[in-house]
C-alpha cells in the first residue's frame, strides 16, 4: 500500500518533468508544444481554370484549444501560396458553381456556422443563410441558381409525464430527460436531441431555405443534383428497423418541388456518396451487399439515373474504395483505397480497368499513423492530393499524368527543419501463428545510434478494421523523441490486405493478432539495438482492448497504458452508442444468451494474471468505449493489487485528440507512466554501486 501511494503521489512532479521538455533529446527533437504549432492541408479543390487550388489550412489555435480552418489558395505550379479567407475564424468546404463563377463555403465569422457565396469575378461575399444549425454538404444546381445542404432539424419531444407543481420563483431540479430512441447517444455529441438531418435548397442570392424531406430518418453525406435539376441524390437509411440494420442505406431520388422519393437502390447492405457524371449520364457511388462480416469490401458501383443498370467497376479489387471524383470526360472515376497500409488514388474506367496514380496520399491523421488524405482532380487529368513524407504532416502536391510530382506548400518548416525526425521504417515479419507476411513500422529516436540499446514502445492502432501506415504522428514522434523505439503494425484483422485478412478476427477478436503483436516485438528486438528490459505497450481504443489483452498473457512488458479500452463485453454492449452494431456483426447472439463467448473476448476475464504496472486512460465523455470500461479495469487492478493509475480526459469524447492540449496530456500521461518505471531501475542501479 506505501508503493502504491507513492506511484500515485509522485506522478504530478513527473508530468510537470514531462511538460518541461527536460525528457527530450534537445531542442532539436519534436516537443510537446509543437502539438499546438502543427499544420497541415486538407480537402483540396481544383478552382475554375485549372491553375489554381483551393485547400483548407487547418492549424491548432492555442488560445481556444481547438482546430482552425481557414481558406488559401495556390497556383498548381507552386506560385502565388496565398490567403483567401484567414483569420480567426472558421471558413471551409469550399466548393464551385459549374461555370465557375461562384464559390460556396461554409464559415463562422458572425458567429453560427452559414453558407456564404463568393462571386469570383467581382469577389463580392453574400451570406446565404441564417439558419440556426449548421449546415453541410453543400451542393449547387447545376445552372448555379440553387444551392442543395444537411442540417440537422430539431423537432419537439413530447414528454410521457410533466410535474407541473412548480410554484413561481422556486428552484427546482431539472427536468428529467425522458428516452425511447434506440440510439440515443452519439459519441462526440453526447444524448442526442430530438430530430434528424434533413435536406434543404436555398437560393444562391440568399433567402429562406426550403426543407424538401421530412420524416424519423437521417438524410447525410454528398448530395447529388440531376442535370435537369429536378431532383436531388441522397443516401439514407429509411427503413423501419433502421437503427438494428444500421447498414442498409439506400441512393434516393428526392424531387425538389413535390418532395416525392424515389428508391433508386436496395441493395441489403450500405450504398452512399453519389456522385453524378458531369455529362448527367451516370451516378457512382460505394457500397456492399451485407454479408454479416465483421468487416466488408465498399466497391465502386455505377448505375443510370433512374436506378437500373448498376454495375460494380471493382468487383476484382479486394480493396475498400473511397473518396469517387468523376474524369471530366464522364469516362471514368478517380477513387481512393488503402493497399498495405497504404493509400492510393486510382482511376478506374467505365470498364473497369483500373490505373494507379499515386500511393502516398496521406499526411491528415495528426495523431495517430492511420491512413487519411483527400484529393482532387483537375480537368485535364492531373492531380492534386495531400501527400504523406512519413516525418511531416500533409502538403499539397502536384501529379501530372506523366507521373511527375511537385509539392506545392510547405506547411511545418518552421518547426521541423531544424529539427531532427526519423520516417518510418517498414519491417516485414512472419506470423508465428500461421507464416503469414506481417507488416510493421520502427520509428527511432533522432539521435538513433544502433550500436546501443534502447527502450521499446508497442503502440497499436484501433477499429480494429483500420490500418496504420508510414505516415506522420505526433504520438508516434513523441514517443520516439523522449528516447524510445516505437514499433507499430497492422496484426490480423486490420484492413489494407484484403477481407480474408481482416476477417481473421470476425467473431474472434482479440485472438491471434495477440501472436502478430508479439512478432513485431520480437522483430525489432531481432534487430539488435532493444533492452529487452525495457518494454513498453499501449493503444487505444481497438488498440486499448489488445494492450489489456497482451497484459493478461504475457509479463514481458515493463508497463502498459491501456487508452479507451473495451475491457467487459457485456457491459459496453449496455452503455456504447454502438450496441446494435456490435452484437449483429461482432458477435453471433446477444450476452444474456450466449455469454460465455463475451466473457471469453474479455480482457477482464485475464484480470487474475495481471502483474504489469497499468495506467488506464480515458476521456470524460466518451460513449464508444464508455468510462465505466475503465473504471472496471482501474477497480479490478487495484483488486489485485497491481501498481495502476486512472487518467480521466476531461472534455474529451473517444477522439481525445480533438483537442491539442488533449493530445499533448495523453501523450506527457503514457511518458510519465513509462518513464517512471523505466528510470526506477536505473535510480536502483545507481544506488547499488
Amino acid at each position: 500500500m506505501k508503493n502504491n501511494y507513492f506511484f500515485r503521489a509522485a506522478l504530478p512532479i513527473i508530468i510537470g518533468s514531462i511538460f518541461s521538455t527536460n525528457v527530450f533529446a534537445s531542442q532539436s527533437s519534436i516537443e510537446l508544444k509543437d502539438v499546438f504549432n502543427l499544420e497541415y492541408a486538407a480537402n483540396p479543390v481544383v478552382m475554375p481554370g485549372g491553375k489554381r487550388v483551393v485547400y483548407e489550412r487547418r492549424s491548432m489555435d492555442i488560445m481556444t484549444d481547438t482546430m482552425r480552418r481557414n481558406l488559401w489558395t495556390v497556383g498548381l505550379d507552386g506560385s502565388d501560396h496565398l490567403p483567401l479567407l484567414s483569420d480567426s475564424k472558421n471558413h471551409f468546404s469550399p466548393t464551385f458553381s459549374q461555370d465557375g463563377k461562384k464559390m460556396a463555403y461554409l464559415s463562422s465569422k458572425e458567429g453560427k456556422v452559414q453558407i456564404y457565396v463568393k462571386d469570383l469575378k467581382t469577389g463580392n461575399t453574400a451570406r446565404v443563410t441564417d439558419v440556426a444549425m449548421s449546415p453541410s454538404s453543400l451542393s449547387f444546381s447545376p445552372n448555379g441558381k440553387q444551392i442543395a445542404f444537411s442540417m440537422f432539424t430539431p423537432t419537439k419531444a413530447k414528454p410521457l409525464f410533466q410535474l407541473n407543481l412548480k410554484p413561481k420563483g422556486a428552484k427546482w431540479a431539472n427536468e428529467a430527460q425522458y428516452i425511447d430512441q434506440t440510439l440515443f447517444q452519439r459519441d462526440g455529441a453526447g444524448i442526442r436531441r430530438p430530430g434528424n438531418m434533413h435536406v434543404y435548397v436555398v437560393p444562391t442570392i440568399g433567402g429562406t431555405p426550403r426543407q424538401i424531406t421530412t420524416g424519423p430518418h437521417d438524410y447525410r453525406g454528398a448530395i447529388a443534383w440531376s442535370k435537369d435539376e429536378t431532383h436531388v441524390i441522397v443516401s439514407a437509411n429509411t427503413h423501419d428497423d433502421a437503427d438494428f440494420d444500421v447498414f442498409n442505406s439506400d441512393i434516393l431520388a428526392i424531387n425538389t418541388t413535390t418532395s416525392k422519393i424515389t428508391e433508386l437502390t436496395n441493395m441489403s447492405g450500405p450504398e452512399n456518396n453519389p456522385k453524378i457524371s458531369p455529362n448527367g449520364k451516370k451516378i457512382a457511388f460505394i457500397g456492399f451487399e451485407d454479408n454479416g462480416k465483421s468487416n466488408q469490401i465498399n466497391q465502386l458501383y455505377i448505375m443510370d439515373p433512374n436506378g437500373s443498370e448498376i454495375k460494380s467497376l471493382t468487383p476484382k479489387l479486394d480493396r475498400s474504395v473511397d473518396n469517387l471524383v468523376w474524369a471530366e470526360n464522364s469516362k471514368g472515376v478517380y477513387i481512393s483505397y488503402d493497399d498495405m497500409g497504404k493509400k492510393h488514388v486510382a482511376y478506374v474506367s467505365l470498364n473497369g480497368k483500373i490505373s494507379t496514380k499515386t500511393d502516398n496520399l496521406g499526411g491528415t491523421s495528426l495523431g495517430r499513423p492511420y491512413t487519411s488524405g483527400s484529393f482532387d482532380v483537375a480537368s485535364n487529368g492531373n492531380l492534386v492530393y495531400t501527400r504523406s513524407v512519413g516525418n511531416r504532416p500533409a502538403d499539397l502536391a502536384y501529379l501530372t499524368k506523366k507521373g511527375k510530382s511537385t509539392q506545392l506548400t510547405d506547411l511545418n518548416g518552421d518547426i521541423f527543419d531544424h529539427k531532427t525526425l526519423n520516417k518510418p521504417k517498414l519491417m516485414e515479419v512472419k506470423s508465428s501463428v500461421d507464416g503469414r507476411n506481417l507488416q510493421a513500422w520502427v520509428v527511432t529516436p533522432p539521435d538513433f545510434d544502433a550500436t546501443k540499446k534502447y527502450p521499446l514502445i508497442l503502440e497499436i492502432h484501433g477499429g480494429p478494421h483500420t490500418a496504420y501506415g508510414p505516415g506522420f504522428s505526433s504520438e508516434v514522434q513523441l514517443f520516439a523523441a523522449a528516447g524510445y523505439v516505437v514499433v507499430y503494425g497492422n496484426p490480423r484483422g486490420s484492413t489494407s490486405q484484403g477481407a480474408e485478412f481482416a476477417n481473421l478476427i470476425d467473431k474472434n477478436y482479440p485472438s491471434e493478432d495477440y501472436n502478430d503483436l508479439m512478432d513485431m516485438v520480437d522483430g525489432v528486438i531481432k534487430q539488435g539495438y532493444i533492452d529487452e528490459s525495457n518494454l513498453y505497450v499501449t493503444g487505444g481504443s481497438g488498440g486499448g482492448v489488445l494492450t489489456a489483452w497482451i497484459i493478461g498473457n504475457t509479463d514481458r512488458f515493463k508497463a502498459a497504458v491501456v487508452a479507451k479500452p473495451v475491457i467487459n463485453w457485456t457491459s459496453m454492449i449496455g452503455t456504447s452508442d454502438i450496441y446494435t452494431f456490435m452484437t449483429k456483426y461482432w458477435f453471433s447472439d446477444l450476452p444474456w444468451n450466449d455469454y460465455q463467448q463475451y466473457w471469453n473476448r474479455s480482457p477482464l476475464s485475464l484480470v487474475g494474471n495481471v502483474k504489469t504496472p497499468t495506467m488506464v486512460l480515458t476521456g470524460e465523455l466518451d460513449v464508444r468505449t464508455p468510462m465505466a470500461e475503465s473504471e472496471q479495469y482501474y477497480g479490478a487492478l487495484r483488486l489485485q493489487g497491481v501498481e495502476s493509475a486512472l487518467v480521466r480526459i476531461q472534455g474529451a469524447y473517444h477522439g481525445i485528440a480533438a483537442k491539442p492540449s488533449n493530445l499533448a496530456r495523453k501523450v506527457g500521461y503514457i511518458l510519465a507512466w513509462f518513464d517512471k518505471y523505466k528510470n526506477a531501475d536505473q535510480v536502483t542501479e545507481q544506488t547499488n554501486k
